[in-house]
C-alpha cells in the first residue's frame, strides 16, 4: 500500500495532540514545543484530515478533545512515555547530566528557597536546563509533562517516586504589636476571639491543634479544633505572612515562609506548646511519576535540592 503523504509527520502530530491534551491550550502547547500557535493549529488540522475525524473542539475560551481525540491520546500515551524513557536512557550514556527538567514547586518555597540556589546548580551542571513553574495548585505531573514536583506534604502519592528533602512544620505567628493590642492567647480556644488570617480552602476556616508534648501521666496528647475568622483569607503563604507583618492578625504559616522574619524578631511564635496539624505537610518532598530509572539530569537536581534544603528552615 502506498504511503500517505503525511505518514512521516503523523507521529509528531500525534505527540503534539498529547501535549495539547496536557496543557488544554494552543498557546501553552506552542510554548512547550517551541512552535507558533498557528503551526500548532495547522498540524492539528492536518492530523484531523489524515484520520478523517474531528479530534479537537475549539471555543473562544477553551480547547477540549473529542472522544476520538481522547482515545488517540490514551492509546498512544504509554508508547510516547516509553520513547521518552529510552531517549533519557541514551542521553545518560553521554556521561554528564544534560537536557531539560520541568519542575513544579509552591510559590513561596520556589521564590525563597529554590530559585536562589539554582546558580550553583547550573555552575555544576551547565548542560542541564530547568523550567520552574511556581504554583500552589497540585499539578498532574504525567498529564502536564512535568519531570519533578516539589511538594509540602506528609504522604507522597504511592504511585510516585519520592525523595524527602527536609522536615517542615507549621507555625502560628503574629507581631508583637498585634499581641500587645489584642492580648496573647494561652490556649487554642481563645483564637475564636482573635483576627485569624486563614489559608483559603473551601468551607469555614477550622484550625486543628495538638499538644506539642504529652502531659505527664497521660498516654495521649490533647487535640482541639477551633473555628476561626478574620479580615483576610488567601491561598499564598507569602501574602499571609505580609498581612501578619502589617498587624492584621495571626496566621498559620509554613516555616519556610516565616523563618527569616522570626530570626529578625519581626514575628513571634504564638502558642508554642501547641502544634498546628492537618493543614500543611510536615516535610518537603521531591516527587516524580514512577519509572524504573530516573534521568541523570532529574537526579542531579534532586541531589542539589537535598543538599541545599537539608537543614530545614530553623527560626
Amino acid at each position: 500500500m502506498a504511503k500517505q503523504p503525511m505518514d512521516d509527520a503523523l507521529w509528531a502530530h500525534v505527540h503534539l495532540l498529547t501535549v495539547l491534551a496536557q496543557t488544554g491550550s494552543f498557546t501553552q502547547a506552542a510554548q512547550r514545543l517551541a512552535l507558533s500557535k498557528a503551526a500548532v493549529s495547522q498540524r492539528v488540522a492536518e492530523l484531523e484530515r489524515s484520520v478523517g475525524l474531528t479530534l479537537v473542539q475549539r471555543t473562544t475560551r477553551s480547547v477540549r478533545l473529542t472522544d476520538a481525540g481522547q482515545r488517540l491520546v490514551e492509546d498512544t500515551a504509554e508508547s510516547f512515555a516509553h520513547i521518552a524513557r529510552s531517549v533519557s536512557g541514551v542521553r545518560d550514556l553521554a556521561g554528564s547530566p544534560r537536557g531539560l527538567v520541568r519542575v513544579s514547586a509552591p510559590v513561596a518555597l520556589g521564590r525563597q528557597h529554590i530559585g536562589p540556589t539554582l546558580d550553583g546548580f547550573f555552575r555544576r551542571h551547565p548542560e542541564v536546563r530547568v523550567e520552574l513553574e511556581l504554583s500552589d495548585r497540585l499539578v498532574n505531573l504525567a498529564h502536564e509533562g512535568f519531570d519533578l514536583a516539589v511538594r509540602h506534604t506528609s504522604a507522597p502519592p504511592d504511585n510516585h517516586v519520592a525523595w524527602k528533602l527536609c522536615d517542615s512544620r507549621t507555625l502560628l505567628v503574629a507581631t508583637a504589636g498585634y499581641l500587645r493590642r489584642m492580648g496573647t492567647p494561652e490556649h487554642p480556644s481563645q483564637l475564636a476571639d482573635h483576627d485569624c488570617l486563614a489559608y483559603l480552602r473551601t468551607g469555614p476556616a477550622q484550625w486543628l491543634f495538638e499538644q506539642a508534648e504529652r502531659p505527664r501521666g497521660s498516654r495521649e496528647r490533647e487535640r482541639i479544633s477551633v473555628s476561626v475568622q478574620g479580615p483576610l483569607r488567601a491561598n499564598n503563604s507569602e501574602l499571609l505572612r505580609d498581612a501578619v507583618l502589617a498587624g492584621l492578625g495571626l496566621a498559620q504559616i509554613p516555616d519556610f515562609s516565616v523563618s527569616a522574619a522570626l530570626k529578625a524578631g519581626r514575628l513571634r511564635e504564638v502558642l508554642p506548646a501547641w502544634r498546628p496539624v492537618g493543614f500543611f505537610g510536615d516535610a518537603i518532598h521531591a516527587i516524580r511519576p514512577w519509572s524504573r530509572s530516573t534521568p541523570r539530569a532529574v537526579q542531579a537536581l534532586v541531589d542539589h535540592l537535598r543538599g541545599e534544603l537539608a537543614g530545614g528552615f530553623p527560626a
